[in-house]
């Protein structure tokens, strides 16, 4: 076998069934190789922003690496952005990147980069491959850091080392499963909730991601007299009937240090200590008031599930009676739109077992907030602040889930950083329904401005939060790539136009004209 098709029947064998490409001619012979071997399953996209996006929008709803297939440093660059919000939001990728032939790289072609310095802060585990011979062990290397690592893991292959012949798949070892939190640990929370103060579970990951981590961490809560938060940036959140509802922390640090009013301690599951997004004049990098304690439970590669059943036990909340939750009301938006308006109709339409997208900090922020009235879901949010992941991550979502409805909740101004991914959609015939919240705006900028104290900019730092001369028509840029499009400009407008998308198959574009 060819170097490269000794590395895919790996996969194959692995379980890896998944390549998001975009390659280039130094990928070649493992392009040629997807026709040997028909395990493996190549989608195509426009940019490396969309490549590595989708494979994360995949690896957060399947706990499975897919891999991405990039050109040299520069085509890995490309997709950095997403891979910074991958490697944040602790999803195994496998990227594999196609290098110069190992007798060429000295000669310092135009392409010629440093791969592995560009690698690193992005990845969990960089290697390379050495031989055609070892190419496909080495690729079980990169397979095992990624799910031990929860993280994306960088294999550079040599395109000699691909065409090469002598390779043989290799089996792969069953990942390692997460560590599990020491009994001592355990106890010196259940100590800390049993102390008669007012403490706070502060959920992210694994915690999120599984409706009875949450039941869980909220009956300790109940059992403390305390509360249960919610991780901003999580990667993923469940929620629906039979789920608690918890609240997320807010975005800007005033607002979060406020949250924490009240309460004695933090408990970490699975979560950072709160930080703010940047650091402005006058406020702390930690958000949080003076005296309150912070316990870490389980750190993000810990067994957060098991940590928490062990603290219910050792609480004595096991059995505790879930609170009796109140969910939001949500009203039928009419008239002009904004952003309250724009959520409440996703709400009130949205499938039950939906995958939501969101993206966006301004427009898109009333929606976590009424979305415990919405049927049962799953909320994939912006990990790492690299904005241009939701149409990609949306389109992978869609991949990894055929039978769920994607609803993508994007701002127009990172739409346009990956709005290739529209095709990928249409190529693919995805169930990915956007819409644009369409206010022409860097709107975040326009309250960083604001938050900077210049309530009066002048025509040059206006001119940098505008997205209006001209503006993006977003209903030609959406068919033009494929996908059938219409605009909405009132409550009514935009609940039909919804409708409609989620009962046609394939991809659907709405622009919510704010």
């Amino acid at each position: 076998m060819k170097g490269s098709e000794g590395l895919l029947a790996t996969a194959a064998a692995a379980g890896v069934d998944l390549c998001f490409a975009n390659p280039g001619t130094t990928e070649i012979p493992l392009v040629e190789a997807f026709d040997q071997e028909s395990g493996v399953r190549a989608v195509l996209g426009l940019s490396e922003g969309v490549v590595t996006g989708a494979a994360d929008g995949y690896g957060r709803m399947t706990g499975k690496p897919a891999l991405t297939l990039l050109h040299l440093g520069p085509g890995f660059a490309n997709g950095i952005a997403n891979l910074h919000n991958a490697r944040r939001a602790r999803t195994p990728i496998i990227n594999l990147i196609g290098e110069h032939a190992s007798w060429h790289q000295s000669a310092d072609a135009p392409l010629n980069s440093d791969i592995e310095s560009l690698a690193r802060p992005v990845s969990g585990w960089v290697g390379r491959t050495t031989s055609a011979s070892t190419a496909a062990g080495e690729f079980a290397e990169a397979y095992l850091a990624a799910l031990r690592d929860r993280l994306p893991a960088t294999l550079i292959a040599a395109a000699d080392h691909m065409w090469g012949q002598g390779a043989m798949p290799v089996e792969v070892p069953a990942a390692p499963d997460r560590p599990q939190v020491d009994e001592q640990r355990v106890a010196e929370i259940a100590k800390v909730l049993s102390s008669g103060r007012r403490p706070v579970l502060l959920l992210g990951g694994q915690a999120l991601e599984n409706p009875e981590g949450i039941r869980t961490a909220v009956r300790i809560a109940a059992k403390a007299g305390g509360e249960v938060l919610a991780e901003r940036g999580s990667a993923r959140v469940e929620r629906g009937p039979g789920i608690p509802p918890v609240r997320m922390l807010p975005y800007f640090p005033e607002a979060m240090s406020a949250t924490f009013e009240g309460f004695s301690d933090l408990i970490l599951v699975g979560a950072r200590t709160p930080v703010s997004f940047f650091g402005y004049k006058g406020q702390p990098s930690h958000p949080l008031p003076d005296g309150v304690k912070v316990h870490e439970l389980a750190d993000a590669d810990a067994d957060a599930l098991h940590a928490l059943a062990a603290l219910a036990e050792a609480t004595d909340s096991a059995a505790e009676k879930l609170p009796q939750a109140q969910r939001p009301q949500v009203t039928a938006p009419t008239g002009a739109l904004d952003a309250d308006a724009i959520a409440a109709a996703i709400v009130l339409t949205q499938p039950e077992n939906a995958i939501i997208v969101n993206e966006g900090v301004s427009s898109s922020a009333a929606y976590p907030a009424i979305a415990d009235a919405a049927p049962a879901h799953s909320e994939l949010s912006q990990t790492g602040g690299a904005i241009g992941m939701g149409m990609p991550v949306a389109t992978g979502a869609a991949i990894a889930c055929p039978d769920r409805a994607v609803i993508n909740l994007q701002a127009d101004g990172s739409a346009a950083y990956t709005v290739q991914a529209l095709w990928t959609q249409a190529r693919e015939k995805l169930d990915v329904t956007t819409v644009i919240c369409s206010n022409s705006r860097y709107r975040i900028l326009d309250e960083e401005l604001r938050r900077a104290g210049i309530d009066d900019p002048g025509a040059a730092a206006a001119s940098m939060t505008s997205l209006a001369d001209p503006a993006l028509d977003w209903l030609q840029l959406a068919r033009g790539f494929g996908v059938d499009a219409t605009r909405a400009t009132t409550g009514e407008e935009l609940r039909a136009a919804l409708s409609r998308a989620f009962t046609e198959s394939g991809p659907h574009l709405i622009e919510a004209v704010l």
